[in-house]
């Protein structure tokens, strides 16, 4: 059900995780007509086999992975080649049936908003590509509207970027997200404060996540989290990820302590 002359780009980043893209992009391709904007970070991505028309391109990554600045550059190519709505979805997610359509709906009531669907975590082994419906429980710390309904939210620390939509409209006017981000962490929440919009939570247009272990765990990403902690309470004067940070303080990978603004690597 598009909307007449609407043209949807979805915008995934990735590195690696050719499983993960290879099985997005068949679901992609059994749902509504999409223009897939893929976006390899430091590599080109593998996008062989069955897909959606697609655009693919590379950004550097000397370093971190530049998260933000994938997007932005998605973003680009997509508005370049003529996109009315971008959806942006983590290479970790597939799309339910309703997602595309969903947004398209959601898009013509509030044009100007950040869109958020639903997020449901599959478990470990559970790969499915259809009938996905079945397997909806959507994450419990995020609101997950009735079909069709749309529910402002106030609290632009739930925004998310596994999935949402923007017009092409709010896009430029949000301006992007905030490339001094560099790895994992913060800069969805930067860029939730930062746009201007308004954020909405969308029933119905659900994505379901392919597990893996979760980033904050790995030891590798500590110091990316804690220096775009640092970053974001530099720009914002409060701590995100705050359930992370503590978390990680328990375990000692970290020290934090929001009362005295200390945060360091433990």
């Amino acid at each position: 059900m598009s909307a007449p002359g609407a043209r949807v780009a979805v915008v995934t980043v990735v590195r690696g995780r050719a499983g993960h893209l290879a099985r997005q992009r068949r679901v992609l391709a059994a749902g509504p007509p999409v223009t897939h904007v893929v976006v390899g970070m430091g590599a080109e991505p593998a996008t062989d086999g069955a897909g959606p028309p697609t655009r693919v391109l590379t950004v550097p990554a000397p370093g971190p992975l530049p998260l933000a600045a994938a997007r932005n550059a998605g973003a680009g190519a997509a508005l370049a080649g003529g996109a009315t709505l971008l959806v942006f979805l983590d290479v970790d997610c597939l799309p339910g049936d309703g997602l595309v359509d969903g947004y398209l709906r959601a898009a013509a009531r509030r044009p100007d908003a950040l869109l958020c669907g639903p997020v449901t975590y599959l478990p470990a082994g559970v790969l499915p590509e259809r009938d996905l419906h079945r397997h909806t429980d959507p994450h419990p710390a995020r609101p997950a509207p009735a079909d069709g309904a749309l529910v402002a939210e106030p609290r632009r620390e739930l925004f998310w970027s596994l999935s949402f939509a923007v017009t092409a409209d709010a896009w430029r006017a949000g301006g992007g997200f905030c490339e001094d981000y560099a790895g994992y962490g913060g800069e969805d929440t930067d860029f939730a404060l930062s746009c201007g919009l308004d954020l909405v939570w969308v029933g119905g247009a659900h994505a379901y996540h392919q597990h893996h272990p979760p980033a904050r765990t790995d030891p590798a990403r500590i110091a990316e989290i804690v220096g775009n902690a640092r970053l974001f309470h530099d720009r914002w004067g409060w701590w995100p990820m705050a359930g992370w940070l503590r978390e990680l303080h328990a375990t000692g990978a970290v020290e934090f302590d929001p009362v005295r603004d200390v945060l360091r690597v433990g």
